[in-house]
């Protein structure tokens, strides 16, 4: 009986350490949007050399007056419903972002808005 007992007590702090671990990862590894300066407002107009339509929110390789920018855009879900579609973010294609540099990453921003042709697109 003893040792059902401790067995479910080791199963249990096993449990709590590695929910632990998972919380701090996370937490240690997404970066919160007050890194970004919201008082300075970028509107880049430039090329898509690369994207990425994954959780936790997308992201772009972005070429904009011979900088590449690292942009980071919202969830799939809400591009998605806002009408930014994964097949809109083709390499080669033109757009427009509008968004916040970050305050110590150079060359990575925080996307509001990106227009693709006629399409603006909000995402937050």
């Amino acid at each position: 009986m003893k040792s059902n007992i401790l067995i479910r007590q080791r199963i249990a702090t096993l449990f709590m350490a590695a929910l632990a671990v998972a919380c701090f990862s996370f937490a240690t590894f997404h970066h919160g949007w007050s890194s970004y300066d919201q008082k300075k407002v970028l509107n880049l107009k430039g090329e898509i050399l690369e994207y990425s339509y994954d959780n936790p929110h997308g992201m772009l390789k972005f070429k904009a007056d011979d900088r590449t920018w690292t942009v980071v855009l919202a969830p799939p879900s809400r591009m998605e419903s806002r009408g930014l579609q994964e097949s809109m973010l083709k390499e080669g294609v033109q757009a427009t972002v509008v968004g916040y540099p970050h305050l110590k990453i150079k060359d990575e921003m925080r996307a509001e808005r990106i227009t693709i042709g006629e399409k603006t697109t909000e995402l937050r």
